[in-house]
């Protein structure tokens, strides 16, 4: 996120009171996942103070309802005096009768851990602001001090991208922040975790990038994952070639695998959440350095080089961005390749990790509907969204990563095959330049723009015409050829029927709405219909299935017989030819890699 910071001299502790919102919070009670929040007020004009829980958090684009959680309220002004509460709407707390001070507290609960809402038991206090801490409308400009009471008995510290004010484990600790959005954009990891710490060099600055780890592993593995953060770090800094100046000269990675977790990663101005319940061992760390290398990546694409839509970030209601499927879809794509050079995955296996999201967004109709503008535009219904109507988003929606992945992919080819000493990596320096650290906020028009600065009118004319305003897939075969990468047909001549299958209560079962243009869903097949037999063969599990379908040739047509409800039902269904497609290696089938493509591939993938 883009703010405005502030310095303050702090001539005295009254001084600072006067002029800020205080927040105190305590854990006494963290074995039932509650935490006890004061919010102090001061200095108000006479009229009713609005308090409010945020709808939202930044990095996420849907609506939270964080107050559901908010309970035990109260107010008081300066000299204790109980004030009266009303509750205008849902997310807020109108408190009147004031003397131009009031001092508002509740209990709040939380048991989720991951990159959006909060969790509190004996280990850990893993807080997301605006899951955590009410504000005051109108005084979004003030600074912010959080004083954590911290437990003790449990050694807990504080790991954080907010300012340090001092403070001793049996004070709290005190922290800072400018303004109420680099409050909210802050969130804050309270364990006995262990912190690792690396200095990295840019534009003759030195900035510590920190590591606070609470997990359940051995110390081999906490190493293993700390020099797989630090080579990603190198490797995307190399990307743009400078890191950002951080705003208090660190950067944190919040790194929690502990089995209560959730998966996710957010990302945050100065910091990131990382967050899983696998330990670190084994596949889980390689997994866990995924959302490492995207979640870094973020603190130039997205919080520097960021939408305009997204500026500043809205707390009471959903924040839509049309420029997504760049933010985070780029991003996305970076996340692999990343890994790639950092030497944390084999060319092989990047090769060949492409052909999910190809097939995902080559073969979804999804793209009859919208374009990739317009999928970012669904983030708010889709981005940990919930709601309890069934809705057809697989057949049409794609996901603005995806989306934004495949066509990133597109371009770093195409800058690389027509232009020759042309990438992605020098487009994304481009737009550092132009509107990362100048902290300019871009619009969908402003990339195009930057592109056609970068690459020329016509390719970003065409480029974006076709990928970005259209709704057209890229030719991946002429695309990835001259890297020496083969994009095929993964089971060319083999038929399929189009739905998923599981095997619940003894049935067989269509399990999602029938994809649209499958042969399932001509035939009118549909979500929980049980398969009986398949052309006279009873239908025991998936594999029944397969043995019919597999011997059978595109355009065979075959009998269904089906139970919708208590009806039982027969449809005829034209098999087609399984659409899935692969990538590999061209040496992996015996082909010879040249001179040429193996320079090409080198540049895109080795080591920088």
């Amino acid at each position: 996120m883009r703010y405005i910071l502030f310095f303050f001299v702090i001539t005295s502790v009254r001084v600072m009171a006067q002029s800020s919102n205080d927040y105190e919070i305590s854990f006494e009670n963290a074995v039932h996942h509650e935490a006890n929040v004061t919010a102090t007020f001061r200095n108000l004009e006479d009229e009713v103070l609005e308090v409010r829980m945020s709808r939202s958090s930044p990095g996420r684009y849907a609506l939270h309802e964080f107050a559901k959680n908010v309970y035990n309220v109260k107010a008081v002004d300066s000299k204790g005096k109980v004030l009266t509460i009303t509750r205008p709407n849902p997310y807020q707390w109108d408190v009147s009768g004031h003397d131009g001070s009031v001092t508002f507290t509740y209990t709040i609960f939380g048991d989720h851990g991951d990159g959006t809402y909060m969790q509190v038991d004996e280990t850990h206090a893993h807080l997301n602001i605006p899951a955590t801490f009410v504000f005051a409308r109108g005084l979004d400009h003030r600074p912010v001090r959080v004083n954590f009471k911290l437990r003790e008995d449990l050694k807990w510290k504080v790991a954080t991208q907010l300012k340090p004010l001092g403070g001793t484990p049996k004070d709290g600790s005190q922290y800072f922040a400018p303004n109420l959005q680099y409050f909210m954009d802050s969130p804050t990891e309270i364990s006995n975790f262990t912190l690792y710490e690396f200095d990295e060099e840019s534009n003759g600055k030195h900035y510590t990038i920190r590591v606070a780890l609470h997990h359940n592993g051995s110390k081999e593995s906490g190493d293993q994952y700390f020099e797989g953060v630090k080579k990603i770090v190198k490797q995307e800094k190399a990307v743009i070639g400078e890191l950002p100046d951080y705003d208090y000269g660190t950067y944190t990675f919040l790194a929690c695998y502990m089995p209560q977790s959730s998966g996710d990663g957010m990302e945050h101005r100065n910091s990131t959440y990382v967050v899983g319940s696998s330990p670190l061992k084994g596949d889980g760390i390689p997994d866990a350095l995924g959302t490492v290398s995207h979640e870094f990546f973020h603190c130039w694409n997205v919080e520097r080089i960021r939408p305009a839509s997204l500026e500043p970030f809205n707390f009471e209601g959903a924040n839509m961005s049309g420029e997504l499927w760049f933010a985070e879809g780029f991003t996305n794509y970076y996340t692999s390749l990343i890994l790639c050079r950092a030497g944390l995955m084999t060319g092989p296996e990047y090769a060949q990790g492409l052909s999910g999201a190809l097939n995902f967004v080559k073969n979804s109709p999804g793209r009859n509907f919208f374009n990739a503008i317009e999928m970012s535009y669904q983030a708010p219904f889709s981005d940990a969204a919930r709601s309890i109507d069934p809705t057809n988003m697989s057949n049409t929606f794609i996901s603005y990563y995806t989306y934004g992945q495949v066509i990133g992919l597109a371009l770093d080819l195409t800058l690389r095959n027509e232009k020759g000493n042309l990438s992605l990596d020098g487009f994304m320096k481009t737009m550092w330049v132009k509107h990362g650290k100048p902290e300019m906020p871009y619009t969908v028009r402003d990339i195009k723009v930057a592109l056609s600065e970068y690459a020329g009118a016509v390719l970003a004319d065409e480029f974006f015409g076709k990928y970005v305003f259209g709704k057209s897939f890229p030719d991946y075969e002429k695309l990835l050829a001259p890297m020496g990468i083969a994009f095929v047909k993964a089971a060319p001549g083999k038929s399929y029927l189009g739905v998923h299958l599981e095997k619940a209560d003894s049935v067989v079962k269509i399990s999602g709405y029938a994809r649209m243009g499958s042969p399932a869903y001509k035939s009118g097949l549909e979500n929980n219909d049980v398969l009986v037999s398949i052309n006279g063969k009873k239908v025991t599990d998936n594999e029944s299935v397969q043995a019919v379908v597999s011997l059978l040739t595109p355009g065979s047509k075959v009998k269904v017989v089906y139970k919708r409800g208590n009806d039982e039902r027969t449809a005829e269904v034209v098999l087609e030819e399984d659409p899935a497609m692969v990538t590999k290696l061209i040496e992996e089938n015996g082909a010879k890699l040249d001179g040429d493509k193996s320079k090409r591939r080198g540049l895109w993938l080795d080591p920088k």
